[in-house]
């Protein structure tokens, strides 16, 4: 059984002390002191019953919600760990592939070298023994075949073939006349090939004969495929392009394999097990085909991910924890919103407004801040929102009406020419009772209609017909309106035309392109084009260096704001560095007069 908390005890007994004072039971009554009741009573008890019974739904539905909410954090957190560790697995099975694709490729292009090899030599070996065609046996020929067959690292022996038969060889002179059997297959070239031939001088060696015309090569069988493994079990081929079969080859390799190598140079699959790798040759119509167990793989796959597991875990705690982090803290910030507006927690900086032909501040933008009693900060763009989301941004708009007339409200009196700019959520832009609280405000202030600029974002205009209402009533009323962030949203010349405005601010990732190569530097010009055609005054955001502000004044902007000219501080301090600027000024003009 779940017990309330003495918290939660004594708000429901409040709950029910309200409940029976407006059901006109005396105190007695209330608490069940009378062992009697009147049918009146009864029919106030069963209200309290009903109520009480809703107050237990409530507090149900509160368990299941909040039981909900662990649920999901549950399954965040799960997620959030497990996602990396399965990604990490995932990426340690892709490298291990990656790393066993590339043994086999190098088995299958160190093949196609050693197989090139060959071949050259064998073409060197036809044409040193092409001079003696017309009288290939005799002791001069074989001691040239005895040469060539001592100064060739693959070739085992030449001879002179005719038939199926070798007449003469370098191994044997014409001593002994050695059967060949026939060819294995003639390439496209005409040239025949005879694979798995054995010899009386080494019946358990396999040989490849290779013949040109007359002449013909013996290759050990193993030399092509003899390349260095550090896997024991790697099958090695070298297959011709034109035949069905390998012309040499160690372990089980499949010649149909080719037909996925294509036009292309190299290729690298998994089949029937294994990692196979196809290259082939830039030089002769042959291909170094390679093949890698799988087991190989999973084995450098366990290695891989014995590193980058523990990797994934650290990953997935951090990740898990930010999410929790920024989970909780969205979850509470509209509660905490709530409670900031109760205590007064907001706070209101304000960024000076410069004249670009004068230097002077001429006026500011009222920037709301949440301090929090921890001391921690909140900028607008992180509870502006939850107030929107969470039918709190009245309130919050009057709160900040009610700081910025605390903080300006002297100073405007005496110094009707300076302006505020005060940013107006879209929904207190649609809201009939705006324009009402923003006339109370002035009146508590003393100020005028003109000193107040309502900075509005093209998002609050995108209802054309509330948009022309509203921005005509408040100009009525003696209120200046900017538009401000142009550029970021949806608005065009024809849709602006319709409304009345007074001012454009410009966004500040128009200004940041100043000087720039980039494409959105272009759009600036248009913007200020724009906005002299409709008469509007325009205000820069975001300027930090003199050479925008020069750009800006020499392209007609009048006013800009950003840290070249001050960055947000309290009023008192602006109206501090504008008294000392006077100053300043008024002991310059002293000493030229």
């Amino acid at each position: 059984m779940i017990r309330p908390s003495a918290a939660h005890t004594k708000a429901l007994a409040n709950y029910f002390d309200i409940a029976m004072q407006h059901s006109g039971l005396d105190p007695w009554t209330r608490y069940g002191a009378h062992g009697a009741a009147s049918a009146d009573c009864g029919r106030h008890a069963a209200s309290v019953v009903w109520t009480g019974a809703a107050l237990r739904s409530c507090r149900f539905a509160a368990i299941m919600k909040k039981t909900a909410a662990v649920l999901l954090t549950l399954l965040v957190a799960i997620a959030g760990i497990g996602l990396p560790i399965w990604l990490a697995i995932e990426e340690a099975h892709r490298q291990a592939f990656k790393m066993e694709s590339a043994h086999a490729l190098g088995y299958a292009r160190d093949v196609v070298l050693r197989g090139d090899e060959t071949a050259r030599q064998v073409q060197a070996v036809v044409k040193r023994l092409a001079p003696h065609a017309a009288a290939p046996c005799t002791p001069a020929s074989i001691d040239v075949m005895r040469e060539i067959d001592l100064g060739s690292t693959y070739i085992q022996a030449v001879g002179y073939v005719a038939g199926n038969r070798m007449l003469c060889s370098s191994i044997a002179g014409t001593a002994r006349v050695l059967e060949l059997g026939p060819p294995t297959y003639i390439s496209a070239t005409g040239v025949p090939v005879r694979t798995d031939v054995r010899f009386p001088y080494a019946p358990e060696q396999a040989f490849v004969v290779v013949q040109v015309g007359k002449f013909a090569a013996i290759v050990h069988a193993r030399m092509p495929i003899d390349v260095a493994r550090s896997e024991p079990d790697v099958a090695v081929a070298v297959l011709p392009l034109d035949a069905a079969q390998p012309v040499t080859a160690r372990g089980k390799v499949d010649p149909a394999w080719l037909q996925r190598l294509g036009n292309r140079r190299e290729i690298v699959f998994e089949e029937d097990g294994q990692i196979v790798a196809v290259a082939r040759s830039a030089l002769f119509r042959t291909a170094g085909v390679a093949a890698v167990p799988l087991h190989y793989l999973r084995g450098r796959s366990q290695d891989v991910t014995m590193r980058l597991v523990p990797v994934g875990v650290v990953a997935g705690m951090a990740l898990t924890a930010a999410i929790l982090f920024l989970a909780r803290q969205q979850m509470s910030l509209p509660y905490a919103l709530k409670a900031a507006l109760r205590r007064k927690e907001l706070i209101m900086d304000y960024q000076p407004v410069v004249d670009l032909r004068s230097g002077r501040w001429i006026g500011v933008e009222a920037l709301v801040r949440w301090r929090r009693s921890t001391g921690e900060i909140f900028m607008p763009d992180m509870f502006v929102p939850i107030a929107e989301q969470n039918g709190m941004i009245g309130r919050l708009t009057d709160e900040v009406l009610a700081l910025v007339c605390r903080d300006t409200g002297a100073y405007l009196k005496t110094h009707p020419e300076f302006h505020i700019g005060i940013n107006v959520a879209p929904a207190d832009f649609h809201s009939p009772g705006f324009v009402d609280s923003l006339q109370r405000t002035l009146q508590k202030m003393g100020a005028q209609p003109s000193s107040i600029i309502l900075e509005v974002t093209e998002r609050g205009l995108l209802d054309p017909a509330v948009a022309r209402e509203t921005s005509g009533a408040l100009r009525r009323h003696g209120f200046a309106i900017a538009i401000d962030d142009f550029g970021t949203g949806y608005s065009s010349l024809s849709y602006l035309e319709t409304l009345e405005l007074d001012f454009l601010k410009i966004d500040r990732c128009f200004i940041e392109a100043i000087g720039t190569c980039a494409p959105i530097s272009q759009v600036l010009g248009h913007i200020i084009s724009m906005a002299q055609d409709l008469g509007l005054k325009m205000i820069a955001e975001g300027v930090e260096s003199r050479a925008q502000a020069d750009f800006l004044a020499g392209h007609g902007v009048q006013y800009a704001q950003g840290w070249l000219f001050g960055r947000p501080m309290a009023f008192a301090e602006v109206v501090r560095r504008m008294e000392e600027s006077a100053q300043q000024e008024a002991g310059m003009l002293r000493a030229n007069g």
